[in-house]
C-alpha cells in the first residue's frame, strides 16, 4: 500500500466504517456494500451522483476512464487526487455525500420497485425479452402468473419449440434458487402441469 492510499484510507475513516475490495485493478471502498471510492494507479476517485457531480466538475475533477481491450468506459467516479492534497476539508463533505448517494442508490436497486426480470435467479436479458414478448411485462406479473403459465406463454409465443430447461429456470426464479437445485419430484410435478 502506498503512502497516498494509507493517508486517504485514514482520512475516509473519519466518515465511518468502510470495506476494501479489489476493483478495476485497484482498490474499491465500500460502505454497506455500496462502492463510493476507487484507488488505482496512484489516483483517488470518488463516486459522483446528485449535486456532487456539479461540485466535482466545477473543481475541474476528471471522470475515471476504465480502459478495456478495445473500448474506453467513462464512469461516474471523479479524480480527486489534487483536491485531497490541496483542499481536504472541502473534500470531506463531498465524500460523505458520495457515500450517502451510493447507499441510497444501492437500496433503490435492491428494492422491489426496481427489480427487473433479468435480476431474478436463472434469468438474463434474452430470457427477460422472451418473457415480455410472451405478454408478461414485469416481475410482479411473473409471480402472479407463475412459472408454469409463463413457460406455456413463452412456448406458445415461440411456436412450441422451447427447451424444457426454461421451465426449470422459471421455477427456480419463482423459488429464488438456481434451477439445478430443483429436485426430481419437483421437476416431475412441473412437467405434469404443462
Amino acid at each position: 500500500m502506498s503512502h497516498l492510499e494509507e493517508r486517504f484510507f485514514n482520512f475516509v475513516k473519519k466518515l465511518g466504517k468502510f470495506n476494501k475490495r479489489s476493483m478495476f485493478g485497484g482498490v474499491g471502498l465500500f460502505t454497506e456494500d455500496a462502492m463510493f471510492s476507487l484507488v488505482t494507479e496512484g489516483r483517488l476517485y470518488v463516486r459522483g451522483g446528485g449535486d456532487v457531480d456539479d461540485q466535482f466538475e466545477k473543481l475541474g475533477c476528471e471522470r475515471f476512464k476504465h480502459v478495456k481491450k478495445s473500448t474506453i468506459a467513462t464512469v461516474n467516479y471523479f479524480d480527486i487526487s489534487e483536491l485531497f492534497e490541496k483542499r481536504p476539508t472541502l473534500l470531506l463533505t463531498m465524500i460523505k455525500e458520495a457515500m450517502d448517494n451510493s447507499r441510497a442508490e444501492r437500496e433503490f436497486k435492491k428494492s422491489k420497485e426496481n427489480r427487473r426480470l433479468r435480476d431474478l435467479p436463472n434469468m438474463q436479458l434474452t430470457l427477460e425479452r422472451m418473457i415480455k414478448k410472451a405478454g408478461v411485462p414485469d416481475v410482479d406479473s411473473f409471480f402472479d402468473v407463475g412459472a408454469v403459465s409463463v413457460f406455456r406463454k413463452v412456448n406458445n409465443t415461440y411456436g412450441g419449440d422451447v427447451d424444457v430447461k426454461l421451465l426449470w429456470k422459471f421455477a427456480g426464479a419463482e423459488s429464488g434458487v438456481h434451477w439445478t437445485l430443483l429436485q426430481e419430484p419437483t421437476k416431475k410435478a412441473l412437467l405434469k402441469q404443462i
